[in-house]
């Protein structure tokens, strides 16, 4: 993040509305995508299953978001994630991801209705083709904050998400979220990963509309 501003009022002059020609790194992610090149690694009781899954994930560019002079632009996303061959619902997630051209921060904010939240941070150039964000269990930017049983049975302590974007306009994500697992001594890593191709072209942001 850039260093704190002396004021901290006054807005950015000269905004440009269309948050598509500004997303920096986020730019290839924008639209909408299916990935069914998956797996996912979580615990269980006879120890750790892994899960092909087919993945929709769907990112819109949102209008540019100001407090005071620090500038984003994003994307509002939803992800719905079944079993093969399934309809019942395996993993629901939305949130955002923002860009801060002025320093190249990166921020996804996940949310999940089985009552957890979290922060992540990273930095990348306009241009990077991959980049790193990761949660930290405590702190109090980019932490994490879980319900009273996830916090007693699966405690989250880390959350890592790494993103690739390819050059047949594919990208790709590899997750690894660390748990504290009732009952067991070592952490467990809950690992994810997509291979996602674009389905549908990103609507423009309203102002840009």
């Amino acid at each position: 993040m850039n260093a704190e501003p002396r004021d901290i009022y006054t807005e950015p002059a000269n905004v440009d509305v269309v948050t598509l020609r500004n997303l920096g790194p986020l730019t290839w992610m924008a639209g909408v995508f299916e990935g069914t090149r998956t797996l996912d690694v979580n615990p269980k009781a006879a120890g750790p299953e892994r899960q092909p899954f087919v993945e929709r994930i769907d990112l819109q560019p949102i209008d540019p978001q100001t407090n005071g002079p620090q500038l984003f632009y994003g994307l509002r996303y939803h992800t719905h994630i079944v079993k093969p061959g399934e309809v019942e619902t395996f993993h629901d997630q939305v949130g955002y991801w923002l860009w801060e051209p002025a320093s190249g921060a990166l921020i996804q904010i996940v949310s999940i209705p089985r009552g957890q939240t979290l922060m992540a941070f990273g930095s990348a150039d306009r241009d990077a083709r991959g980049f790193e964000l990761t949660s930290t269990r405590g702190s109090e930017t980019n932490g994490i904050c879980s319900n009273p049983f996830l916090e007693y049975a699966f405690k989250t302590i880390e959350y890592r998400i790494r993103v690739t974007i390819n050059d047949d306009a594919t990208w790709a994500y590899h997750q690894d979220t660390t748990l504290l697992v009732h009952g067991q001594k070592e952490p467990f890593h809950h690992r994810d990963r997509s291979l996602l191709k674009r389905v549908a072209a990103p609507t423009p942001n309203p102002l840009a509309q």
